[in-house]
């Protein structure tokens, strides 16, 4: 019997720790390449404040995130309720969350580990490589996992 082929992704939630960085960073490329078909938002464990490097590495390659609002699982879940068929989560705190949710709600979780790239010392130039690292590393996963 052949395995039953992959449902495609309607609604996907990207979670890191702050919704300041990574997830927001995720949740614009795939607003930008996905936004027609797929529905997308962003949160965080927490509620942080949206970092300017993030920002600045989107503009690089002209995705615009500037009216992004940093908010937590908690204040999502008010807005708007969590019904999204894959949350993908970016830090180990995240996915810890993430799962926790599952439990009361019916979504597959990912767990993509990437890197925070605000523990980057250095240059401003040195700092901004990391961000576009964890950009380009982002934008590969989300391109291949959502065009699925």
């Amino acid at each position: 019997m052949e395995p039953a082929p992959a449902r495609r992704v309607q609604s996907v939630l990207f979670i890191c720790a702050h919704n300041a960085v990574r997830s927001p960073m995720a949740e614009a490329m795939a607003k930008h390449f996905f936004g027609k078909s797929v529905y997308v938002q962003s949160a965080g464990a927490r509620r942080g404040v949206l970092d300017p490097f993030a920002l600045a590495a989107l503009d690089e390659i002209g995705i615009d995130a500037h009216r992004h609002k940093p908010k937590s699982i908690e204040d999502l879940a008010e807005w708007e309720g969590l019904n999204f068929d894959l949350i993908i989560t970016l830090s180990p705190e995240a996915h810890h969350k993430a799962l926790e949710l599952t439990r009361t709600i019916a979504a597959e979780v990912e767990y993509w580990p990437t890197v925070d790239p605000t523990v980057v010392q250095g240059s401003r130039e040195q700092m901004m490589e990391a961000y576009r690292e964890v950009r380009d590393g982002l934008m590969r996963r989300i391109k291949t996992r959502l065009a699925a």
